[in-house]
């Protein structure tokens, strides 16, 4: 028997030729995709971390770098030769004292002001000691009795001395009165002494000029209370010939002899010299600061001249090294001595100890400690020490020449 057969309806056979055949999916493909997407995934990861670290490295370093100074570092400019160098000196009076009080008492009279010119001897000023004269008055009413005690013991021991001959009085009797006459004598000679000394303090109540020289200092008025070196009276200094101090430095010490004319200059008489004697030495280096002490004496019988002045010192220079001109901004004052602040390899900071020359103002001269490849820190921060890291910037800026800045 024959089944009928199904037809499909029109319409439903035209779909399926209508829709495209899909290939299935091949499971090598999958795999290489999934592989593709985990390397994606830890890429992004590794990158994600790779930021984080980079960034907070630059974050260190950039805040390393801001909390460093920042300085600028110039190169040590090579000095010019000169056969002369100059140095500051300190002016001091030829004698210098300050006056006190020998005695207790007050004042009845001051005779010399600031500026007055004395003579050694003048009187500057009388003190009234009342206690000290009644002490004086009492010491030799004791005096005259002492002596009195003594020419009676005297005479009865001279007498006994007459008698014992006759077996008048007894021996033991006679040496009794003989050994009171010698205590009474040496009672005598202790009451001397007294008055000596009280008069030796009496005579204290006139003050007199040690030497010849300009009052510089008054420090007392009538009826001041005045005790024994309590405060200083008077400042007398003697202005005739006036010692100038110099401190050399090591180089140049060959370069001082005694007896050399030397020329100075003051800053109020910018336009002339005035000429000084080398007279002595310390003869010994300062360990401190490699400098000799040199004293120069100065004829200042007009008075132009005044302890306490600052002197530029003039000396004939023998040949030394190379010098440097740094800017003096560089100097650095410590404790131990003059230092160059300096940029070390690694950009961090060394304080180099110098030994200065000629000061410029602006410029110093630098005539050993420093080498031709010093960087040196034009302008370091106070608190800069040994070894601490710094910003440099670099400059190849000079030092301008005579004392003037860039």
């Amino acid at each position: 028997m024959n089944r009928p057969t199904s037809q499909p309806a029109p319409g439903a056979q035209h779909d399926h030729e209508s829709a495209p055949e899909h290939p299935p999916i091949n499971g090598r493909g999958a795999s290489i995709a999934l592989v593709l997407v985990a390397i994606l995934v830890i890429g992004l990861a590794a990158y994600g971390i790779w930021k984080r670290h980079h960034t907070d490295e630059v974050l260190a370093e950039t805040t390393q770098r801001d909390a460093a100074p920042s300085v600028i570092a110039l190169p040590a400019r090579p000095g010019a030769p000169t056969d002369t160098f100059e140095l500051p000196g300190n002016v001091t009076a030829w004698s210098d004292a300050p006056i006190y009080a020998r005695t207790t008492g007050y004042l009845t009279k001051w005779y010399f002001d600031i500026g007055a010119h004395v003579k050694k001897g003048d009187l500057l000023a009388e003190i009234a000691t009342p206690e000290l004269d009644q002490q004086v008055a009492q010491a030799e009413a004791d005096l005259a009795t002492a002596e009195t005690n003594a020419g009676n013991a005297k005479t009865q021991a001279e007498r006994y001395k007459g008698l014992v001959t006759s077996d008048a009085v007894s021996r033991q009797d006679t040496e009794t009165f003989v050994t009171q006459a010698a205590s009474t004598s040496s009672a005598v000679k202790s009451a001397q002494a007294n008055v000596d000394r009280l008069k030796q303090l009496q005579s204290f109540e006139k003050i007199y000029a040690p030497f010849d020289g300009v009052v510089t200092a008054r420090n007392i008025d009538n009826g001041q209370l005045i005790n024994v070196g309590a405060s200083e009276l008077f400042h007398l200094q003697a202005l005739g010939t006036l010692r100038v101090y110099v401190n050399v430095p090591e180089v140049y010490t060959s370069s001082v002899h005694r007896g050399e004319k030397i020329n100075l200059t003051f800053p109020q008489f910018p336009d002339r010299n005035f000429e000084g004697t080398l007279v002595r030495t310390a003869d010994v280096i300062d360990p401190l600061n490699r400098t000799l002490l040199v004293e120069i004496d100065v004829n200042n019988r007009k008075g132009e001249l005044m302890p306490g002045s600052l002197a530029q010192v003039h000396f004939k220079a023998r040949a030394v090294g190379q010098t440097f001109v740094v800017p003096a901004s560089a100097i650095v004052f410590r404790t131990q001595g003059i230092r160059v602040a300096t940029v070390a390899n690694g950009n961090v900071a060394h304080l180099v100890p110098v030994t200065i020359g000629n000061d410029n103002g602006a410029t110093v001269e630098i005539i050993a400690g420093l080498n031709a490849s010093d960087r040196v820190i034009q302008d370091p921060p106070d608190s800069i020490i040994e070894g601490e890291k710094l910003n440099v910037e670099s400059s190849n800026q000079q030092p301008a020449p005579n004392g003037g800045k860039q």
